[in-house]
Parts: C-alpha cells; structure tokens; sequence
C-alpha cells in the first residue's frame, strides 16, 4: 500500500474516533441538556426523534451531493459543523437556541455518517481486503473516550459548555487538519456478473435485504444503549451504580470485536462471521431475559456487543460490492435505515415492557436479529465466491488523495 492509502486510512479512523466521542457527549449528557433549557418530560422524546428523522434527511441530501461534490469535502466540513452544533448545544439558553442547534447537529450528521462510510468503502475496495471493521472500532473508542468525558463533567457537577468546549477545541483543529489526507476512491468498474447486481445505478429491492439488516442491528444497539441500566435496576435488582455499568461493557466488547474483526473477514469470510455475529447477539438477547440475577445480565448484555459490532460496518461493505458502481448512492440511502432502527429500537421496547415484561421485549429484538440469517448471503465478498482468504484487490481504484478545498 502507498503512503498516500495509509495516511488516507489512518486520517478516517480519526474522523471515526472523533464522530463517536462527539455523539456520545451528546446522547450521555441528556439529562443535563433537559434540566438547562426545561425541557418537559413530553416534549423530549419529540426533540430526540428530530435529530435521527432530520440525519436521515441529511444522507438522502448527501446522496444528490456526492453527484457534483467529492465525499472527502462533504466530511470535511460537516464534520465541523456536527462539533460546533455540539458546542451550541451546550452554550445556549433559550429553547430555541437547543431546537436549532440539534437540527443543524442532525442535518450535518447525516451528511457526516453517509460521507464517512463512503470514504471506508472505496477505501476498503482499494486495499483489496476487509478493513471497514476497523474504522468502526475507532468510532467505539471514540464513544467510550466520550462517554468517559461525559461522566467526569456529571460527576464534578460542569456546565454543558465547560464539559464540550475542550473536546471541540482539540479534535475539530485535528479533524480539519487530517481531512488533508482523505482519499476518495472512484467506483468500481462494472464487471460482468456484476452488472446483474446493480451495474452503475441502485436497485431497491436488491438493496433492501440489507437495509432491513441495518435497521435490527439499530434497534438492538438502542435497545442496549436506552434500556440497560433500566433493566438491570428495575428487572434484576441491581444498585443504581452497578446499573451504569452494562453500556459500558457494551462499548468495550463492541470495540474488542470490531479490533478482530476484519481478521475474521478475511479468515472465514463476512458471510460466515456476519451470520456468527447475529447468533451471537441473539445469545445475549437471551441471556438478558432469562437472567436471575444482575451479573448474568451483564454477562448477556457483553454477548451483545459481540455479536452486534460486526454487523453494520459489514452492512455498508456489502453494499459498495453490491453496486460497485453506485456505491456512494448505495450508502447514502443505506445509511438512512441506521435512523430508522435507531427510532423505533427504542419506542418498542419501552411499549412492549409497559404491557408485557421487559424480559418478554428482549425478546423482540432477538428475533430481528435472528432474521439476518436469512439475509446473510448478500454480504457476500469475492473471497467466498473465489476461495482464498483476501478479496481480489483492484489496484485501479488507488483513487484520488484530495488536499486543499
């Protein structure tokens, strides 16, 4: 590989680390967000389902601007943009103020999300193996790096903006300054049997199976990352400060998984290990509902993050092979389906809890994650077709470094 890959790589795992240390400031401080500007208990479900609704937005309009603008200069501003309306967010006074700062937050997300995912596949295209496993471990050390933030700045009792305003100051300079080495790669050439599959435009009902797959990946990471503690302090008994600690476990499994993942892929194959993934997390879902006690739940809860991490970065890797050349397009419009998961995760769960049992709702997402068994084939990469433990590299997509505006 060229200096030029390896600075395109090391620099998106940065802009990966940095989104997932950003967002998790965001979703870890809501309490804190909702007792500065007021906000009543009924009106913030309605400010939490803007920002996915409005990301979703965000990555379908990404989908016409990656037309005419490359996606490295998309991600190079919208990620600014997500940090600053990060910092508005902890600043403001007036409702307001919170109400047009996380609409910026979820537009700019949305072209964040989608840019950056198009950015790993071309890149994963170009160096001819699985490495989109790992950008995602970036993002998960990201999040942990956030989340850990975020309990300092709750625990020392830090206004919002003290607690936001160093991180932006140091990552937003080192994201704009590692953007420089962004690679964009061009599409894939549209090879014989490949053609069948998407040739250089998007078909729905091909993409579906995995738009399907990415939403009950979403609603089982919210189901984790909204009802875990509650589970664990309400359903098995545990102290309010063992509670918190099960999202935690979640993160750093996600994170061990998604470090070894891409070794698995090109081991055994993304069929095999996505299909080993859903077993997995269905395990966990399992053990969470059948526990009699809070250290097996955290034990099912560990399986989750195991079995979870590996399926949506595989989602958006099986979608640029699925359509080599629209795979930017592809993204765009897969990507609106991890804000779909992610809205109803949560309200399901919740609605089935308060009518059945919450150990009957673990179930559900269990089940959702069972059907990607069915699916698993379309994550098929070239070395199950071919044999052999590497996808065929295409030394043709060296793609573009881009540097400057």
């Amino acid at each position: 590989m060229t200096d030029v890959l390896r600075r395109g790589r090391a620099s998106l795992a940065f802009s990966f680390f940095t989104q997932g240390a950003t967002f998790a400031l965001l979703v870890t401080r809501i309490p804190a967000i909702q007792d500065r500007y007021g906000v009543s208990d009924a009106l913030l479900p309605v400010f939490l389902a803007a920002v996915p609704i409005l990301a979703g937005v965000g990555s379908v309009t990404t989908e016409q601007l990656v037309k005419r603008i490359r996606p490295s200069r998309l991600l190079r501003w919208s990620q600014p943009v997500v940090m600053l309306a990060l910092l508005g967010v902890g600043a403001g006074g007036q409702m307001a103020e919170l109400a047009v700062s996380l609409a910026v937050f979820g537009l700019a997300v949305g072209a964040l999300d989608a840019s950056m995912n198009m950015l790993g596949v071309s890149l994963q295209r170009t160096y001819g193996r699985s490495i989109m496993l790992s950008f995602h471990a970036a993002y998960s050390l990201g999040g942990i790096l956030g989340a850990s933030l975020a309990w300092v700045g709750a625990h020392w009792h830090l206004a919002l903006w003290v607690s936001y305003l160093p991180v932006v100051a140091v990552l937003l300079p080192a994201a704009l300054v590692g953007s420089r080495w962004y690679v964009d790669g061009e599409p894939a050439p549209v090879e014989g049997g490949e053609s069948a599959v998407g040739g250089s435009g998007v078909v729905f009902k091909l993409l579906l199976p995995l738009c399907l797959v990415m939403s009950f990946a979403y609603i089982g990471d919210s189901t984790v990352s909204n009802w875990s503690a509650k589970y664990l302090k309400d359903v098995l008994g545990s102290s309010e400060q063992l509670a918190t600690v099960p999202y935690n476990v979640y993160m750093v499994t996600t994170l061990v998984g998604r470090a070894i993942g891409d070794f698995g892929v090109r081991r055994f194959g993304a069929v095999t290990v996505v299909r080993l993934g859903a077993l997995v997390a269905a395990a966990g879902f399992v053990v969470v509902a059948v526990a009699p006690g809070a250290w097996v739940g955290m034990a099912g809860f560990t399986l989750l993050g195991l079995g979870l991490c590996v399926l949506v970065p595989q989602t958006f890797a099986a979608a640029g092979r699925l359509f080599p050349g629209a795979s930017d397009a592809a993204i765009a419009r897969l990507n609106i389906f991890n804000y779909v998961g992610f809205l109803i995760g949560s309200p399901l769960v919740g609605a089935l809890g308060d009518a059945w049992s919450y150990r009957g709702a673990m179930l559900v997402p269990m089940v959702l994650v069972l059907v990607t068994l069915v699916y698993a084939r379309s994550f098929a990469t070239s070395s199950d077709r071919y044999g052999g433990g590497h996808e065929r590299p295409r030394t043709a997509d060296v793609g573009r470094a881009s540097n400057g505006l």
